[in-house]
C-alpha cells in the first residue's frame, strides 16, 4: 500500500513538473534563409567551391591526357621511359589528390572558409535563441532543420519569427 501511494504521488509530481515546462521549436533553415548575411556568405563559398573544383577536374584532364598519351607511344618506349612516364602519371595522380584533400578535406580550405564566414552568423541566431529561452523560460527549444520525421507542429509554438526579430530581420 506504501508503495502504491508512493508511486501516485510520483506520478502526480512528474504531471505538475512536466506542466510547468515551455517547450518551443524553431527552424534554422528559415531563419537564416532570411539573413542577407548568410545568403551572400553561401554565394561566396558556392564561388570558392566551383573554383576549386575547376582546379582539380582540370588537373584530373591533364593526368588522362598523360596517360591517353603514355598509351599510345608506350610500345615505342624503353623500359625506362616506360617506368618514367608511369611515375609521372602517379605523382601527378598523387598530387592532385592531395591538392583535393587540401581544399575539401576535414581541415581544408573549404571547412576553414566555411567556419569563418558561418560561424558568426550562427552565433548571432543561437544568442538570440538563447536570449528567447532564458526571457521567457523554455525549458527545450527543438530545431525543425535537424530533426526528421515530425508529423505535425503547432505554428503557435514557432520561435522562428522572434528569433528574426531580435536579430532585426
Amino acid at each position: 500500500m506504501k508503495r502504491f501511494v508512493l508511486l501516485v504521488l510520483a506520478a502526480v509530481f512528474c504531471s505538475l513538473t512536466l506542466r510547468a515546462q515551455k517547450i518551443g521549436y524553431m527552424n534554422t533553415e528559415t531563419i537564416l534563409s532570411k539573413i542577407p548575411e548568410y545568403a551572400a556568405a553561401q554565394e561566396q563559398l558556392e564561388k570558392l567551391n566551383d573554383q576549386y573544383k575547376s582546379r582539380i577536374e582540370n588537373d584530373y584532364k591533364d593526368i588522362e591526357r598523360l596517360y591517353q598519351s603514355y598509351q599510345s607511344s608506350k610500345a615505342s618506349l624503353s623500359e625506362y621511359q616506360r617506368s618514367q612516364r608511369e611515375s609521372e602519371i602517379i605523382s601527378k595522380e598523387r598530387a592532385v589528390k592531395e591538392l583535393q584533400k587540401t581544399y575539401f578535406g576535414p581541415d581544408g580550405y573549404m571547412q576553414k572558409k566555411t567556419e569563418e564566414l558561418l560561424t558568426p552568423i550562427r552565433n548571432k541566431v543561437q544568442g538570440a535563441i538563447d536570449k528567447i529561452a532564458k526571457e521567457e523560460g523554455f525549458m527545450l527549444i527543438f530545431d525543425l532543420a535537424a530533426l526528421q520525421g515530425v508529423v505535425y507542429d503547432n505554428p503557435q509554438y514557432d520561435l522562428s519569427a522572434r528569433v528574426l526579430t531580435i536579430l532585426n530581420y
